[in-house]
């Protein structure tokens, strides 16, 4: 009975969490539960996919945790990132398709190059630009979007209303100032397995 009670508690303690208790939501800084159009059991399916994976890459290697990002988005997996070498990376979109639950596999990885001051600091602007244009145009849920810049190439993932959202989102990336390629991972609601009702 005892064993039970503390099964319990663990299960409860371990999807609690998953949902969060803020405004933040699934993705922790990024969509909100309220305005996320994916069901409440996708988003609970996602995150507990997105530990998983976190969890069995920490265990192949904790500087994994800094290096690589990890987005689940409707049972598909993003990647981006930084390692030494072309085979860590065939390594993590290994471990990524062996996730249970995983629908497809997007590896948007770099390999490590020698650290450069002003590109990284290019890189942050870019994002911050980006971050900034989303927020301010009204036609865009920007909370639904997750915006990573490498090399002044813009890597976005997120979920968007209907088509003219998406093409809204991936304009705003092209203007921003300097940017040389945007990659949009983007889905439509009506793509998605289980929506809102």
């Amino acid at each position: 009975m005892k064993n039970k009670i503390v099964k319990y508690l663990f299960l409860f303690l371990f999807v609690s969490s998953c949902v969060g208790t803020s405004s933040t939501g699934i993705f922790g800084t990024g969509v909100s539960i309220a305005l996320d159009p994916r069901s409440l059991g996708t988003q609970i399916d996602d995150s507990i996919m997105q530990k998983n994976l976190t969890a069995r890459l920490l265990l192949k290697d904790k500087n994994y945790l800094i290096s690589v990002k990890t987005k689940v988005l409707d049972g598909r997996i993003f990647i981006s990132g930084k390692v030494s070498s072309i085979d860590e990376k065939l390594i993590i979109t290994k471990i990524a398709w062996e996730t249970d639950g995983a629908r497809s596999v997007r590896n948007d990885i770099k390999i490590k190059e020698e650290f450069n001051f002003k590109r990284s600091a290019q890189d942050i602007l870019i994002t911050s630009q980006l971050r900034s244009a989303l927020i301010f145009n009204k036609e865009i849920k920007a909370v639904n979007y997750n915006i990573d810049t490498h090399k002044k190439k813009i890597y976005i993932y997120g979920i968007a209303q209907d088509e003219n959202e998406k093409k809204y989102v991936i304009n705003e990336a092209k203007n921003v100032q300097d940017v040389e390629d945007v990659i949009a991972s983007i889905l439509l609601v009506k793509d998605l397995r289980v929506q809102k009702d």
